[in-house]
This record gives structure tokens, C-alpha cells and sequence, in this order.
């Protein structure tokens, strides 16, 4: 299983090749996809824990159309995982 670390910059990654910015902020807020100027977002708090980060990351790319896409296997199982404990 992967770091939870090491999966932040998986995810980090794949938003650089997906052209999706990361902005990190801290507030009273979750965090999640958002439209800033007509570019798509997605907002982390930094102040959360690294699990509800990686929560709203794979949360955000769940809704991404991904098939195309080369992402690192552990990534992608996470990606599912999360998906599917939200059902």
C-alpha cells in the first residue's frame, strides 16, 4: 500500500497532466472541486488531516473522466476505494 504522502503527490501529479490546479488554503471549509474564472479547481485545506485531503482529492478525479489517462496503479485502486465507500 502506498504512503498517504506519496499518494498527495501522485494525485498532485495527475492534476498537473490532467491541467487542473491544486490550490491549498486554510479556513472553516472541506474542500472540493470548484470554477475560479471559467478554470476548474480544486481547493485542499491545509489545515485538514492528509486522509480528508486525500478524501476530497479522489472525491474531485472520481467525477474526471480518467480512462485515457496513465495513473499509477495505486492511485487508481485508491481513486475506486474512495468511491466506492461513498455509496
Amino acid at each position: 500500500i502506498m504512503k498517504k504522502e506519496k499518494l498527495y503527490i501522485e494525485f498532485e501529479n495527475l492534476a498537473d497532466k490532467l491541467g487542473l490546479r491544486i490550490i491549498k488554503g486554510k479556513g472553516d471549509f472541506q474542500g472540493g472541486p470548484c470554477i475560479i474564472k471559467d478554470e476548474k479547481v480544486i481547493v485542499v485545506n491545509k489545515i485538514k488531516p492528509i486522509e480528508q485531503k486525500l478524501k476530497i482529492l479522489a472525491s474531485c478525479f472520481s467525477e474526471i473522466d480518467l480512462n485515457g489517462v496513465y495513473i499509477v496503479p495505486a492511485l487508481r485502486a485508491y481513486i475506486e476505494e474512495s468511491n466506492e465507500l461513498d455509496l
